[in-house]
């Protein structure tokens, strides 16, 4: 329950700079994983060193989960949001570094490292800045404001895609963007709920909720939940991590339309969280997340044998089942404003569990079967999100 009532203009500000954060995340993110190929070939790393590689990032981003929630409670979205960024862009540079100039795999996995832990502060920020102001427009939209995420990646997966053509270096893109991103990020920030709001919602909501404010944890919804999001988080972070990968080694394309294949998947999955708002809205949301989870089981089957023509298809169909996932997940977590941020910090933890175990446990996969064939994996994960579907239908407070 919100106290403060805000004028619809000063709404609409507040959207408007939620969409733009999610884009300029979406965006970095994208940033570094467009380039895992090159970034695989320049250190000259097995399927399974690539897997432990990137499970830097998840240790990172499993640092600053957690703590995200109550930073956000005390300093407000906006500084959590830049100090999240702040890491983010110094993590892209060593990156960079790591990648281009030391070719260490020791220096690219710190580089990593900072990258995760700023994209998990930045993110569950971002997220309960998201819920907030959903609360205050009184309607869902917390779908849109993913899809400005996908959308974000989306440019910068294009934008990498010809960087690589262009044999331009890893370390030139993710420094150029470490330099220009603290711009945008401050930017988009500007137009969060003012402070004395956020505080005065906290406050609500401490008073209501009362001394199991900190509960979340054990509540057994909360936890299925969880489990949704952490199925859809490795359903849609498998083809972030490897789609390229398994183009370019799988179907032996070059590493320009292995990108396109991750920019087709990411354009379906912005594509279907753009129209996924008014599909919830109809048919709820078990039945959609269903339909969805089975649609990227078919999609990642076309990509694994389908030929290098259909694998494309196969891409833009694992992308709209990938696509509503994980905002559903936020706000199933959020259906009561009174506990929306402890809620969605526990869902986004073990949702980012995904991104821990999903890196190493496929790169061992590709090492015995091929990167190609470890993508097999999402179809069994579709059976366990149909599963727990229901436990995202809609409570009311």
């Amino acid at each position: 329950m919100t106290t403060t009532t805000l004028s619809p203009d000063r709404v609409r500000q507040a959207v408007w700079a939620v969409v733009a954060v999610f884009a300029v995340n979406g965006m970095g993110y994208a940033t570094w994983a467009s380039r895992i190929p090159s970034i695989k070939t320049s250190l000259g790393l097995e399927p399974a060193q690539l897997g432990a590689l990137l499970m830097c990032v998840s240790a990172g981003s499993l640092l600053g989960l957690p703590a995200a929630g109550s930073i956000t409670a005390r300093v407000g979205a906006m500084r959590t949001v830049l100090s999240g960024l702040a890491a983010f862009c110094v993590g892209l540079v060593i990156l960079g570094v790591g990648t281009d100039v030391t070719h260490s795999p020791l220096v690219a996995g710190a580089g990593l490292f900072l990258v995760g832990l700023g994209i998990g502060t930045w993110d569950v920020s971002m997220n309960i800045e998201g819920a907030a102001v959903e609360q205050h427009l009184g309607r869902a939209i917390m779908p849109w404001f993913h899809a400005a995420f996908s959308g974000g990646t989306v440019v910068m997966a294009l934008v990498a895609a010809g960087l690589a053509w262009a044999h331009v270096p890893v370390w030139a893109h993710l420094t150029g963007v470490a330099l220009l991103w603290p711009v945008l990020g401050w930017l988009a920030v500007r137009g969060f709920l003012p402070r004395d709001v956020e505080a005065s919602d906290a406050d609500a909501a401490e008073e209501h909720a009362g001394p199991q404010s900190r509960s979340a944890w054990r509540e057994p919804r909360t936890l299925l939940i969880g489990v949704v999001v952490l199925v859809a988080a490795m359903t849609e972070g498998t083809a972030n991590d490897w789609v390229s990968v398994a183009l370019v080694e799988g179907y032996h394309l070059p590493q320009w339309a292995g990108i396109l294949g991750f920019a087709t998947f990411l354009t379906a999955m912005t594509v279907g969280r753009l129209i996924g708002t008014s599909a919830l809205d109809r048919y709820g949301r078990v039945p959609v997340l269903r339909v969805l989870f089975v649609l990227a089981a078919i999609g990642s089957l076309l990509v694994v044998f389908g030929g290098p023509v259909l694998a494309y298809v196969g891409a833009a169909v694992w992308g709209i089942g990938a696509s509503l996932g994980f905002p559903v997940g936020m706000s199933a977590a959020s259906d009561d404003p009174r506990r929306a941020a402890v809620r969605v910090s526990v869902v986004s933890t073990i949702g980012y569990l995904a991104f821990l175990a999903g890196p190493p446990f496929l790169g061992f996969l590709g090492n015995h079967v091929g990167v190609l064939h470890s993508l097999l994996l999402v179809g069994g994960l579709a059976v366990i999100a149909l599963l727990l579907a229901p436990a995202t239908r809609e409570q009311r407070a």
